[in-house]
């Protein structure tokens, strides 16, 4: 059995590591960023460390700037996450993502899979923009995602992640599996190839990075460090052989989520100590530490 390598992106919000990887590797796919990263870039740390706070419009500034510059390194897609809450509308996420449409040649606009999230998303590809449906960490969450983007025309994201559950004890490469699972049900049941790519996101370890290729992720987003340590163990694919190995992590058990043509229907909840919760606060976090 042959194994194809995925896609590969760099998760970075900085352009010298783009440079690097590009040096190192010969090739990158696409690149993701995020709040998080975004206030990594050593540029914008020099700019807290000076005492200086900015403005939301100031922060953007940055943003917008470091966006172009990774989009003229490479030519493949470039995500750029807007700004997001539980109580953002959908009006002002999609006031962001058209905003975003403008800072490359292909950027892929990231929405959390929150209601107001899906609905933008929805709207938004409708127009054609592209999206990365970011912040997913179950299937409820993959099912919705596939009902609204689903008459996309161009190819959408979904970004499982992997080392959140981890950290909870529970084998995260698990939601890799079952969405990939869910979505070829999917595609048999509508008779039609999914619009939707599964991009492995929160890829921590090496580990990781070689059981999303053995699994057939479509995209795999990786750091610098990760893709260092695969270069220095000379670019090996796993093939048919391979095992993953998980030692002390519990199973994520596959569901069956049925379809539902309305993307509405997929219950996703705000509960507070939820993944999806916690992860989206993060990002509020990061984003808000670099605003006066």
């Amino acid at each position: 059995m042959a194994i194809t390598l995925p896609k590969i992106f760099l998760d970075s919000g900085d352009p010298e590591e783009t440079k690097k990887v590009r040096s190192l590797l010969g090739f990158v796919d696409g690149q993701t960023t995020n709040p998080s990263l975004i206030a990594k870039n050593p540029e914008v740390q020099k700019l807290i460390a000076s005492g200086k706070r900015l403005t939301e419009k100031d922060l953007l500034g940055y943003y917008h700037e470091i966006i172009q510059e990774i989009s003229r390194l490479i030519p493949g897609p470039v995500s750029a996450e807007v700004y997001a809450d539980w109580e953002t509308p959908a009006s002002q996420l999609l006031k962001q993502a058209e905003e975003m449409t403008t800072w490359g040649r292909n950027i892929y606009v990231k929405f959390p899979v929150i209601p107001e999230g899906l609905k933008a998303a929805h709207e938004f590809v409708l127009t054609g923009g592209k999206v990365n449906m970011t912040l997913v960490f179950d299937q409820i969450q993959a099912g919705a995602v596939y009902s609204a983007v689903r008459e996309a025309k161009f190819p959408s994201f979904v970004s499982p992640f992997i080392g959140r559950w981890d950290d909870r004890g529970i084998n995260g490469l698990d939601l890799v599996k079952n969405i990939l699972r869910q979505y070829k049900g999917l595609n048999r049941e509508l008779k039609r190839p999914s619009q939707v790519e599964v991009l492995a996101a929160s890829i921590r370890t090496l580990d990781h990075f070689y059981a999303c290729i053995f699994m057939g992720a479509d995209i795999l987003t990786v750091p610098l460090k990760i893709l260092t340590e695969w270069i220095h163990d000379e670019q090996w694919i796993p093939d048919e052989h391979y095992r993953v190995a998980t030692p002390g992590l519990r199973i994520l058990p596959y569901q069956h989520v049925p379809f539902r043509p309305d993307y509405t229907q997929y219950l996703i909840e705000n509960v507070p100590d939820s993944l999806l919760s916690q992860g989206l606060e993060k990002f509020i976090s990061d984003w808000k530490k670099l605003t006066a």
